[in-house]
């Protein structure tokens, strides 16, 4: 996927690692792995499972969460079409009162 994104001139970064913070320090330098960032913008979860649950798409989120940036897909290969594999989500500001 890499390659072909690379070939179509699309800036991708492949496992790239998230530090885990507590406080503003660094806990760890690499507590998490988001396996495609498409133009530093789109965080990419790459799957095959039978199906993709409510842990999946809260992994990503996290992975949003923490890398600040606002859309992922997660895409499950594991289907007869791939269009059926794909969940979108979004990084939405937390509303306020």
């Amino acid at each position: 996927m890499v390659i072909e994104l690379r070939s179509m001139g699309i800036d991708v970064q492949a496992e790239v690692p998230l530090p885990i913070l507590y406080k503003g320090q660094k806990v760890h330098e690499e507590g998490f792995r988001m396996d495609l960032l498409v133009e530093d913008t789109v965080v990419v979860e790459l799957k095959s499972v039978d199906n993709v649950t409510d842990v999946h798409k809260k992994q990503l989120l996290t992975y949003l969460r923490l890398a600040g940036k606002p859309l992922g897909l997660l895409i499950n290969f594991n289907e007869a079409l791939l269009k059926d594999g794909i969940t979108r989500v979004i990084n939405a500001p937390a509303k306020r009162d």
